[in-house]
């Protein structure tokens, strides 16, 4: 189990790659994002994406999966007090390999609960070609170790 106390500045937890499956990508934008690039190969080829694409937001849910499986789902997480940039930086395509990784950029103990501590993240996610597909930052607060303790 993860704490506060284990995400120092610096410390990258790498995320397993996920492969995209077309028909992942028509059901999450036919029930959340219901646009041609999204929907229908030749729709996305006429596009300016170049063939059928993931919804952003499919590409966010999937780099939310993923730090789940690197370490949110082994740690104390309290939630997110939220994002403080999200950037789709290509497209990500039908047959598309992601991977990625989650950055601790800095850590801090909350002025208003003692007993959690906040640890801003940059998040990466990139295709088969090393290109960066998503880029965020966002907080998560976690529970202090020591304070687990005591409860």
């Amino acid at each position: 189990m993860l704490y506060f106390e284990d995400f120092s500045p610096g410390r990258r937890f790498d995320y397993r790659p996920v492969q995209m499956r077309t028909a992942d990508m028509i059901a999450f934008a036919k029930e959340f994002d219901p646009q041609p690039m999204h929907l229908d190969e030749e729709a996305g080829k006429g596009s300016i994406l170049g063939g059928l694409s993931a919804s952003g937001w499919h590409t966010s849910a999937i780099g939310m999966r993923m730090m789940i499986d690197a370490f949110l789902g082994n740690s104390s997480s309290q939630g997110s007090p939220g994002i403080d940039f999200m950037e789709w930086k290509k497209p990500v395509l039908a047959g598309d390999l992601l991977s990625g990784f989650s950055l601790v950029l800095e850590s801090r103990q909350s002025k208003s609960k003692p007993a959690i501590g906040i640890v801003k993240f940059r998040n990466e996610i990139e295709n088969q070609n090393g290109e960066a597909v998503a880029v965020s930052e966002c907080s998560v607060m976690f529970r202090r170790r020591d304070a687990e303790r005591r409860a």
